[in-house]
């Protein structure tokens, strides 16, 4: 009886440790007013005029400094991948006197095949001022950024250095219109 009693006992301990886990896992990811990293991309496509060659090896982040900037973070592509880059190139270029910037970066799979990816989105979304990347980490992205492992898309809208809002999505499930707002409220 008694270790019957024992072992209800750690199990419970062990339910309460694995909801603790799941509850400290959202609260790693980055929220508003977190400051924003460094990490290293390879450009592959769009932004043609950024002065930055296809196949150059940077930080777009550190290059925008404290710009207001959204960064698109991609492991799936879909049509609200598509529909969400096109939108963000017309906020680049609408927002130009408020030197909004933005980029997508490709992740979670091996390098030439990213880039691959990289360039169809390009080519599909006709990307005029977003610069479309491939993280240098392939598979995680960069690890100070905390990226939701299981989002399929995940967008993180910085200014002044710091997250303003951070979005995570399954691929088929990006709410525009959700993440479009919370740009417009980064640029004022």
């Amino acid at each position: 009886m008694i270790r019957m009693m024992f072992c209800a006992a750690v199990v419970a301990a062990v339910g309460f440790a694995g909801n603790l886990q799941a509850e400290d896992k959202k609260s790693d990811c980055l929220k508003e007013g977190d400051p924003i990293g460094a990490f290293y991309v390879t450009k592959v496509a769009g932004a043609e005029d950024d002065g930055v060659e296809a196949g150059q090896e940077l930080c777009y982040r550190c290059r925008y400094g404290q710009r207001p900037m959204v960064m698109v973070f991609a492991r799936k592509h879909s049509e609200q991948l598509n529909q969400l880059v096109g939108k963000l190139d017309q906020a680049v270029q609408s927002h130009s006197d408020e030197q909004l910037k933005g980029f997508v970066t490709l992740l979670g799979g091996e390098a030439d095949s990213l880039k691959k990816d990289a360039e169809k989105l390009a080519s599909a979304t006709n990307v005029k001022q977003v610069p479309v990347v491939v993280a240098k980490d392939t598979k995680n992205g960069p690890r100070n950024y905390k990226l939701d492992a299981d989002a399929d898309v995940q967008v993180v809208i910085a200014n002044n250095s710091q997250v303003v809002s951070n979005h995570a999505f399954a691929a088929d499930k990006v709410d525009v219109d959700a993440v479009m707002s919370d740009v417009e409220k980064a640029v004022k």
